[in-house]
């Protein structure tokens, strides 16, 4: 059987966390503290992982050291892993429909996931299942929630009062809109443009959330929650518990891991990319290689590439491309950053 770690069920400390704290998990909880977690959540997570079970199951070793570890990401936010089923081995014995191990070497392994990647065979990658705890702002959930293909379970403001959480860019994030792209940025702002931006999402922030107590306030007009949060701005923090399996879990990571993605879900993207790193190294690799860092080519650019591998000198005036196609193409045969 795997000794595993986890499996306490939030509210309870671990033995010896009643009077003291250990010098490890003080610093944690300063760490964690600093994400916006509170110090009774910070007990919960550290007994979390202090517990260890039994299992018969498969399971990670790379992720089981990242369980329920919150991952930090924007100013107040995080991603931690909570649950998840399954690893390389799953994808492997799936698309065999085999017991035990599977094939008998790594390297076997890594060819016949790199196989089903590369092919699009995606089913075997819906064998393996992760659960996500995210803190992230308003705004960025709403691109999130485009991806229909993932169970979602969201704190309630008509249930819970929002704490006091904004998401306030940083001063090398604050970009003029881009003139060539109606979804993009451009130059970023400095001197006194980017002092006043920043005071003035600041102010907008405070003053939104004050209204929004003195609204709640029970000696005052004591309205209902449901209907005091109306005017609380995008920028505030929501979070939600999002379950998904491994092939639509990568679909939503080459989307929004990609460099043109919103920086603010971008970052989201590439922490959890680390996850999935740790918990299914060999398809983590197959994805990177096909997927991630890979390209798609339509008919009309597949013919100039292969014009171009012949000698012939292409433009786009005679590649029978439109000009954003052309310069799509460009950018695919440009080294990635």
């Amino acid at each position: 059987m795997n000794s595993i770690e986890g499996g306490l069920q939030p509210g309870g400390l671990p033995p010896g966390h009643g009077a003291w704290l250990s010098v490890e998990f003080a610093g944690r909880l300063v760490y964690a503290l600093g994400m916006g977690i509170t110090q009774e959540q910070a007990q919960e997570i550290e007994a979390q992982r202090s517990r260890s079970e039994t299992t018969r199951r498969v399971v990670s070793p790379g992720l089981e050291a990242l369980l329920y570890e919150p991952i930090e990401v924007l100013d107040h936010g995080f991603v931690r892993v909570i649950d998840y089923l399954g690893d390389d081995s799953a994808i492997v014995q799936a698309a065999r429909v085999s017991y035990g191990t599977g094939t008998r070497s790594v390297r076997g392994d890594a060819a016949l996931i790199a196989y089903l990647m590369r092919h699009r065979h995606t089913t075997p990658f819906e064998m393996c299942e992760i659960k996500y705890h995210v803190k992230l702002p308003v705004f960025v959930a709403r691109q999130w929630i485009r991806h229909r293909t993932a169970s979602i379970n969201e704190v309630s403001a008509r249930y819970s009062i929002l704490d006091r959480e904004f998401h306030i860019p940083a001063p090398d994030n604050l970009a003029r809109q881009s003139t060539q792209n109606r979804q993009g940025r451009s130059d970023v702002l400095e001197g006194d443009e980017a002092v006043k931006v920043l005071e003035i999402l600041k102010d907008d922030a405070s003053r939104a959330y004050g209204h929004y107590e003195e609204m709640l306030d029970g000696e005052g007009p004591g309205l209902a929650r449901e209907l005091a949060r109306i005017n609380l701005p995008l920028g505030i923090y929501t979070q939600w518990y999002w379950k998904t399996n491994l092939h639509n879990l990568l679909h939503f990571l080459v989307l929004r891991a990609d460099p043109h993605a919103q920086y603010e879900i971008r970052v989201y993207a590439e922490a959890m990319l680390e996850t999935v790193k740790a918990w299914v190294p060999l398809a983590y690799e197959a994805f990177v290689e096909c997927r991630l860092d890979g390209a798609e080519l339509t008919a009309k650019q597949l013919a100039a590439v292969r014009r171009m591998v012949k000698g012939e000198t292409v433009t786009q005036e005679t590649s029978g491309l439109s000009r954003r196609m052309w310069e799509e193409l460009q950018a695919v045969l440009e080294s990635r950053p």
